[in-house]
C-alpha cells in the first residue's frame, strides 16, 4: 500500500519544485503518472524545417533533440515565424497536431531570465489534465534555461501552491478558476505579465469559462503578446480574439476546404438497434490488436449504464461523467492511463484536452449532435501520426442528423449499413475473431480494473454532502450519543408502550402536575407519591386513588379511575 507523501511550504522542499509532486501532494504518487515526457514518437515530413532554422534558442534545439524532436509539424512551421518576433497570433489546428510547442517554444523564448520571481508568462488551459501536460512539456523543454514552471489548478490545497509562488516562478499553467482565486487573493501576481497563451479556448466556453478568461484578461498588462489557440472558432471566441488581441494573424495548419479529420482514422457508420448496441459494442471490444478505447454518449446516464453493462461482461471499464464527483473522475483517468482499465465511456466534456497515448479505437455509442463534436470525439485517435479506428452507431431516428455530419465533412457515408452483432461485415471490417460473443473470456482478463487504483479523498467531493445528510436521518432514529440529543424533537412514544420508572419522572411528571384538579402539585404530595403508588389498589376512590391509578395505568381504565382521568384531561385544557 503506497504512503502518502506530504509538500510541506518549507523553503527546502520548494527549491525544485516539480508538477508531478505538486499534483500528488496529498495523495501520493501513482504508480504512472498521469501525464507524459516530451518524446518524439509522430512522424513528421522530412522536408519541414527543423527548430534551429526557424530561430529557436540553442537551449530549446537541445532539449528537443535529446528527446528526439528536431523537425516542426504544420501548425508548427508557420506559428513560430510569427510569435518569435511577437506578434499575436490565433492558431487553429485539430487535436493532435502539435499546437503546445507551437505556443510554448517563443513563451520560453521570451522569458528574462533570471527573473525576479514574478511571473513574465501565464498559459491558461481548461482542464486539470491538460495543464499538467502542458507543464511538462515546458519544463522537458526548458531544462537547459533558468526558468521555473509551475502548474496550478483546483482540487488541490491552496498552501503549497501559494507557497511555490512566494519562491518565484517564471511561467504559470493553471485553470480558469483557481487563477481567478489566487490573483484576487493577491497571491498570483499578473502585473508583469509579458506572454499570455489561451489553449484549448473552444472548450472554455463550452465548460462556462469565459467570464472568468475575460477577467483574468483585464487584470494583465495591455503591453503583451497574445497567443490564442483553438480546434474551432465560435462566435464568442472570435469576439474574445477581437476585443482582447492586437491586430492578431489567423493560421490554419490546413487548407479552408480540408477535412478536420485525421487522414489515419479509419472510419466506420453502422446503423444499430438500440437493443442490440451493448451487444454490438461488446464484439466490437474484442477486436485484434485493439489498446486503450473510449466511448462516447450524450447523457451522463447512458455512460454509467454502459460501464457497468461492460464490466458485468467481463471488460475492465470506467465511465468519466459530471454526475461523479472530482475524485471518481480522476480515478478513472489515473486507471485509464496506467492501463488498469483499457475502456473509458465518457460524456463530451472529456472529449478534448486530454492526451492519452495510446488510444486505438474511438466509439460514438450515440450520433453526436453536430460535426465539430464528432471531429472532437475521434479526435482521440489518431494523433500525431498515428492510426486509429472511429466507430459511430447511428440510431433510425438519428440519420438525418448524420447525414448532415457527414455532408458537412465530406466523408461520403449519408447512409449507414444495417448492422447487428451477427452481421458478418462486422467481424470483417473490424478484425473481430467470428468466435467472439457478448462476454470477454475469463482468459482475456488480465487488467486490474477500475478498484486496484485509489480513489483520492478532495474536499469538496460531491459525495461527502448525500452521506452527513443520510447521517443525520440515522441518527435521529438511532441509539448512539448523538442520538439522545435529538430525541427530544423527534415523534413522542406512544401512549400505549409502559413506560419505566425514570422516564416518567423525567418526561411525563411535570406535565401532569401542572394539569391535575386545575391545582399545582405540592412537594408534599410529589413525595408520597412513590408510597402511595406502591400501596394503591383498583377499587379506591376519591382524589389520591385517581392520581395513583394515573401514574400506574398502561392503557385505559375503568369507573371511577376513568372518569378522575377525564377530570384531568379538561383542567388540562383549562
Amino acid at each position: 500500500m503506497r504512503e502518502a507523501i506530504t509538500l510541506t511550504a518549507s523553503n527546502d522542499d520548494l527549491t525544485n519544485l516539480d508538477p508531478v509532486a505538486l499534483e500528488h501532494s496529498e495523495a501520493g504518487v501513482p504508480d504512472e503518472d498521469t501525464s507524459h515526457p516530451l518524446v518524439a514518437n509522430a512522424p513528421v515530413e522530412n522536408t519541414a524545417p527543423t527548430f534551429a532554422e526557424l530561430g529557436v534558442r540553442e537551449e530549446i534545439v537541445r532539449a528537443l533533440a535529446e528527446a528526439g524532436i528536431e523537425r516542426t509539424f504544420a501548425i508548427q512551421e508557420l506559428t513560430l515565424p510569427l510569435a518569435l518576433a511577437g506578434d499575436d497570433v490565433i492558431g487553429q489546428a485539430r487535436t493532435g497536431t502539435g499546437k503546445t510547442l507551437g505556443f510554448g517554444i517563443p513563451l520560453l523564448q521570451r522569458i528574462v531570465s533570471p527573473g525576479d520571481g514574478t511571473p513574465q508568462a501565464l498559459v491558461v488551459v481548461p482542464t486539470r489534465e491538460l495543464c499538467l501536460q502542458v507543464t511538462r512539456d515546458l519544463t522537458d523543454a526548458a531544462k537547459h534555461l533558468d526558468v521555473n514552471v509551475l502548474a496550478i489548478y483546483g482540487g488541490r490545497p491552496y498552501e503549497p501552491q501559494i507557497a511555490a509562488l512566494r519562491k518565484g516562478v517564471d511561467v504559470v499553467v493553471g485553470t480558469p478558476g483557481r487563477l481567478l482565486d489566487l490573483a484576487e487573493q493577491r497571491h498570483l501576481v499578473l502585473g508583469k505579465i509579458r506572454n499570455l497563451v489561451l489553449d484549448e479556448a473552444d472548450e472554455m466556453l463550452d465548460l462556462g469559462f469565459l467570464p472568468d478568461i475575460e477577467r483574468i484578461l483585464r487584470m494583465v498588462p495591455d503591453e503583451r503578446q497574445t497567443m490564442l489557440f483553438s480546434a474551432t472558432m465560435p462566435g464568442p471566441i472570435i469576439t474574445l480574439a477581437r476585443t482582447f488581441l492586437n491586430q492578431p494573424t489567423h493560421i490554419r495548419a490546413e487548407e479552408n476546404d480540408a477535412s478536420a479529420i485525421h487522414e489515419r482514422t479509419e472510419q466506420f457508420v453502422y446503423r444499430a438497434h438500440a437493443l442490440d448496441k451493448v451487444e454490438l459494442l461488446a464484439r466490437l471490444l474484442q477486436a485484434k490488436d485493439r489498446g486503450l478505447s473510449m466511448i462516447f454518449t450524450r447523457t451522463k446516464r447512458t455512460a454509467q449504464k454502459i460501464s457497468d453493462d461492460l464490466v458485468e461482461r467481463g471488460f475492465a471499464a470506467a465511465a468519466v461523467h459530471g454526475d461523479l464527483g472530482q475524485g471518481a473522475r480522476e480515478q478513472a483517468l489515473r486507471a485509464f492511463r496506467a492501463g488498469k482499465v483499457d475502456v473509458l465511456v465518457a460524456t463530451d466534456v472529456a472529449a478534448r484536452g486530454i492526451d492519452v497515448a495510446g488510444v486505438t479505437h474511438v466509439v460514438n455509442y450515440q450520433c453526436p449532435e453536430d460535426e465539430k463534436t464528432y471531429v472532437h470525439r475521434i479526435g482521440r485517435t489518431g494523433r500525431a501520426g498515428r492510426t486509429g479506428v472511429a466507430v459511430t452507431f447511428v440510431d433510425w431516428d438519428e440519420e438525418p442528423r448524420w447525414k448532415g455530419i457527414s455532408d458537412a465533412l465530406n466523408l461520403g457515408k449519408p447512409e449507414p449499413v444495417e448492422t447487428y452483432s451477427t452481421s458478418d461485415h462486422l467481424f470483417t471490417d473490424l478484425d473481430i475473431p467470428t468466435s467472439s460473443t457478448g462476454r470477454l473470456p475469463l482468459g482475456q482478463r488480465t487488467r486490474s480494473g477500475l478498484d486496484s487504483e485509489p480513489e483520492e479523498d478532495l474536499k469538496g467531493d460531491k459525495k461527502g454532502g448525500p452521506r452527513k445528510r443520510s447521517r443525520g436521518r440515522a441518527t435521529r432514529g438511532g441509539t448512539s450519543a448523538g442520538t439522545e440529543q435529538a430525541q427530544p424533537a423527534s415523534t413522542s412514544t406512544p401512549a400505549t408502550k409502559t413506560p419505566e420508572p425514570g422516564e416518567e419522572d423525567g418526561t411525563r411528571r411535570p406535565r401532569r402536575r401542572r394539569s391535575r384538579g386545575g391545582a399545582p402539585v405540592t412537594s408534599e404530595t410529589a413525595g408520597q407519591t412513590p408510597e402511595a403508588s406502591a400501596e394503591g389498589a383498583p377499587g379506591e376512590s376519591g382524589e389520591r386513588p385517581a392520581r395513583r391509578r394515573r401514574r400506574r395505568r398502561s392503557g385505559g381504565e375503568s369507573g371511577g379511575n376513568a372518569e378522575a382521568a377525564a377530570n384531568d384531561t379538561v383542567s388540562s385544557a383549562d
